[in-house]
């Protein structure tokens, strides 16, 4: 089968515009960053390519795509994690989708097809690895137990005279939580300071 060079040309395109609504949310430190929005947007491009183009007269096995995308999607959510407020995984969940449309362009012959989507999969992935452990925000949760109102405006305080951004912070019966962004450049030092202004408290850090 021959793969014309516009098919990869609208993987690029779906793969780009779809990280570009993702950059900005990776540069504010959101949980479904720019790899998500990238995979997601390469792998539906690719699934509907494989529709398109990959089934010819015979049987509608283009059913087969159908149902992979939307069966790849109990994968997915198997390794999405809620905890603390916190989703994690969703990154390895559209890694898995794509690599499930992958698999679908090679079995149907679409190598050429594949092996662009891969490539550009691998180098969003270690691309932005790269960028935000340089560039990039990290979100941190700091759980305060048994502290006054008034011990907590303490806190808060010296945050802010050290220059932290308290994106929020929560209080009820004796018990805080302060969500904070930090540069990942300068993530140890700040976590480092921060420890020196929570000195003696009970505080947990996620």
């Amino acid at each position: 089968m021959v793969i014309e060079w516009n098919f990869i040309l609208r993987l690029f395109i779906a793969g780009l515009l779809g990280g570009l609504i993702g950059f900005e949310r990776e540069f504010r430190a959101k949980e479904a960053g720019l790899r998500t929005h990238f995979l997601v947007a390469l792998g539906s491009a690719l699934f509907m390519l494989i529709s398109q183009y990959a089934f010819t007269g015979r049987y509608d096995a283009a059913r087969v795509a159908a149902q992979v995308v939307s069966g790849i999607g109990f994968i997915g959510a198997g390794v999405i994690i809620f905890q603390k407020n916190v989703v994690r995984g969703v990154t390895t969940a559209a890694g898995l989708w794509v690599a499930a449309a992958i698999g679908l362009a090679s079995g149907a012959g679409m190598y050429s097809l594949a092996i662009a989507a891969t490539l550009m999969a691998i180098i969003c992935l270690e691309t932005m690895h790269f960028i935000t452990r340089r560039f990039g925000e990290k979100s941190l949760m700091i759980t305060i137990s048994q502290i006054s109102s008034d011990k907590l405006a303490d806190v808060l305080d010296s945050l802010r005279k050290a220059n932290f951004e308290i994106d929020s912070f929560s209080y009820s019966e004796g018990s805080a939580t302060v969500h904070l962004h930090l540069s990942q450049r300068g993530y140890q030092k700040a976590l480092s300071r921060i420890l020196e202004i929570m000195r003696g408290l009970d505080i947990e850090i996620s």
